[in-house]
């Protein structure tokens, strides 16, 4: 269990990565606060967490709220007295369009929730961080950021402003024990993926066949297996990595 007894707030907890990414910290020994809009939805989760033997509590919280992301923290320094780890889950994906036709307030509401948000919700806990000498910070970031999408102009906007949040905290945080990473996902199969697939006349076999073809590992990686990157990220034994972004895409893309 690489995260035994430590506390992680993760955002963003809906169907897909969040929430693959709560139910695996809290396998992995982690106290776990489920935070998203839907109450619904988190409450789930965290039943479900406690019911299989973890912990969790569940927070309702919109990142576009200051007041919001103040009272998530506050609740988890209530209830556990600290927070070791923050994930930065939590995104908005314009309409389906080329950038150029993207309504404005769409594209900047992708950069407020995904970049500007996750800005809120580091600036409540790094100052508990760097009272206990110790922290660290992932944030969930996408593929569309490396190589650019159909489709996802808005959205890859946010998440190339979270990469630079990611680097700039970094450096501004280095020195203080709070380390801050990126985690960059491609395609995963999960939930939305198999609604999509269930949209398609041919329940989308054509098209799992053709991207698992084009990712090198020879599948599309499922978003469990994904999220186990960021609990690296969160533990011990990343202790010196900061400033990075790790691709956790199967090998879709290949830095050189």
């Amino acid at each position: 269990m690489i995260l035994k007894d430590k506390i992680v707030i993760i955002t963003g907890a809906g169907p897909g990565m969040g929430q693959a990414a709560c139910r695996g910290a809290a396998a992995e020994g982690a106290k776990v606060v489920v935070s998203a809009r839907s109450v619904d939805a988190i409450n789930a989760i965290a039943a479900d967490i406690n019911a299989q033997g973890g912990e969790a509590i569940a927070v309702p919280c919109d990142v576009s709220s200051d007041e919001q992301c103040k009272a998530l923290v506050q609740t988890a320094i209530d209830t556990y007295g600290r927070v070791d780890g923050l994930v930065n889950s939590a995104y908005y994906h314009p309409d389906w369009n080329d950038l150029i036709s993207h309504p404005i307030e769409q594209v900047t509401q992708a950069l407020d929730v995904i970049a500007v948000g996750a800005l809120r919700m580091a600036r409540e806990v790094v100052p508990h961080m760097k009272k206990q000498g110790k922290g660290s910070i992932v944030n969930i970031s996408t593929l569309a950021t490396r190589k650019p999408m159909p489709g996802e102009g808005g959205y890859a906007m946010g998440k190339s402003a979270l990469n630079q949040l990611t680097r700039q905290l970094a450096v501004e945080l280095g020195g203080t024990g709070i380390r801050v990473n990126t985690a960059l996902m491609g395609w995963m199969d999960g939930v939305p993926l198999q609604h999509f697939f269930s949209s398609q006349p041919d329940g989308g076999d054509a098209f799992r066949a053709q991207r698992a073809s084009e990712i090198p590992v020879g599948h599309i990686p499922p978003d469990h297996a994904c999220a186990q990157a960021i609990y690296f990220l969160l533990s011990d034994y990343a202790s010196e990595i900061t400033g990075a972004a790790l691709d956790v895409n199967g090998g879709d893309w290949v830095a050189v």
